[in-house]
């Protein structure tokens, strides 16, 4: 059989593109693809350190993996690995620590496999010294496998300088990969059967291959044969004319915008460095809403951030309820180590607002970006969309499954009544929207399949 490996990935898209592209690597040079539940030689653990949370998430995830696979070397990854290689270093059972650009050489995977180096092995190249740009992809399907979303990273890194931001530590400055080997790859996705291209990256609008920006990537994806091409996160520089003409025009751009807001307040945002003001954010959301049909626009909001005024949270909660935002996703801030906003709060110049405090607006954010979601997804019941569907999920007495439209909407269908059972996974199929749940997905009616 040789060597086998399997991967458990935690946090984001890219990191997922990611592992996947490990793996494939790992297979070209003569390692069998196993799953943790199986075993395997090598237990890659791709790791996630955008908060304090997010770390100590990993760590608890790290033991419970160590114990139920004791026969397997494991090896930690990534963002976790590159910022806290020490403190992994401490957790027994981990046999190597590689960071954010040693994770993709293979010579690191048979170092781990090997008694003969040290214990831990551990390789961590300086975040400030990275300039080589690694590719990340979904794996081909095996055959009899469900193809549905594919993500394609196009970027690495980031230059923007955001005062509570611990990513250039982790990744380094901004660099993109050639265009001519994104839409290549693009290819091969696309004739394994996805039917969906979702472009990650660290900021992935940043793209610049040095000749081509995003938008010339994107105009050359258009001609991939794939059904849908999904931006996932960009910053609302970004999201200019050029950017809303060519999804307004596109028939396989979808028209849905992650667009981070962050802070509704603009000295929130002066103190965060980001390189907007809500006045900016206000008129690019709207200009977005207004040219791109059906568009649907989702943002990332913090809480807590350190001097954060109850006067700021109020601005930022009627800033909200003025934009036509189809979700929010409410994050807690957390101060990470090296950051700007880690050395003000040391040298008290930002004051840490109180747990209790950030608890409380965090629950009255997401109390108001259920109510936008809901308001907002309540606007297509009656009306008929495609949905490309990802999910099984069969209950008592019931066969339903669930996919998402072009603009992101959840929907589900019950064909419990069909004749037959079938599966749709992989299929995009026409349904028409009649009623939405509690959980805010709505309930659909199959047209045709």
């Amino acid at each position: 059989m040789g060597r086998t490996v399997a991967a458990i990935t935690l946090g984001c898209k890219l990191n997922y593109a990611e592992t996947s592209s490990i793996l494939d690597d790992l297979s070209r040079k003569g390692w069998q693809l196993s799953s943790s539940e199986e075993g395997a030689d090598l237990l890659i653990i791709h790791t996630c350190a955008v908060t304090k949370q997010a770390e100590q998430k990993c760590r608890q995830r790290i033991r419970g993996i160590i114990r139920k696979n004791p026969q397997s070397r494991i090896a930690v990854i990534g963002c976790y690995a590159q910022l806290g290689a020490e403190a992994l270093s401490a957790i027994k059972g981990i046999d190597g620590i590689l960071g954010s650009n040693d994770k993709f050489e293979s010579a690191n995977y048979d170092a781990i496999l090997s008694a003969s180096v040290p214990h831990p092995y551990i390789k961590v190249t300086p975040s400030d010294t990275l300039e080589e740009v690694y590719p990340g992809y979904s794996l081909s399907p095996e055959t009899g496998c469900h193809r549905t979303r594919a993500f394609l990273k196009v970027q690495d890194g980031c230059d923007y300088g955001c005062a509570y931001c611990t990513i250039p530590a982790i990744r380094g400055r901004s660099r993109s990969l050639p265009l001519e080997g994104i839409v290549e790859r693009a290819r091969q996705l696309a004739s394994s059967g996805y039917s969906e291209i979702v472009l990650t990256g660290v900021n992935t609008g940043d793209y610049s291959d040095g000749r081509n920006g995003l938008c010339d990537l994107l105009r050359r994806l258009e001609g991939v044969d794939v059904n849908r091409i999904r931006i996932s996160s960009i910053e609302p520089d970004i999201v200019d004319s050029e950017l809303i003409s060519l999804v307004a025009g596109s028939r396989k751009i979808v028209p849905h915008l992650h667009i981070p807001l962050q802070s509704g307040s603009d000295g929130v945002l002066g103190s965060m460095r980001r390189r907007y003001d809500t006045s900016l954010y206000r008129s690019r959301i709207l200009d977005a809403v207004q040219h791109i049909a059906d568009c649907s626009v989702g943002a990332d909001v913090m809480v807590g951030y350190p001097g954060e005024t109850e006067e700021d949270f109020l601005a930022m909660c009627r800033f909200i309820e003025e934009l036509p935002l189809a979700y929010l996703h409410v994050f807690s801030c957390s101060v990470r180590p090296g950051t700007v906003l880690a050395g003000q709060v040391a040298r008290r110049e930002r004051t840490p607002v109180a747990p209790s405090e950030i608890a409380r607006r965090s629950r009255e954010l997401s109390a108001l970006g259920r109510r936008m979601q809901a308001a907002f997804n309540s606007r297509y019941i009656g009306r008929e969309g495609m949905v490309l569907f990802e999910e099984l999920n069969p209950g008592e007495g019931t066969h339903q499954q669930s996919g998402y439209t072009r603009n992101y909407l959840r929907v589900r269908v019950d064909i419990s009544g069909a004749v037959g059972a079938f599966d749709l996974r992989g299929r995009e199929l026409p349904v028409v929207m009649e009623s939405m749940g509690d959980d805010l997905i709505l309930e659909g009616r199959l047209l045709s399949w």
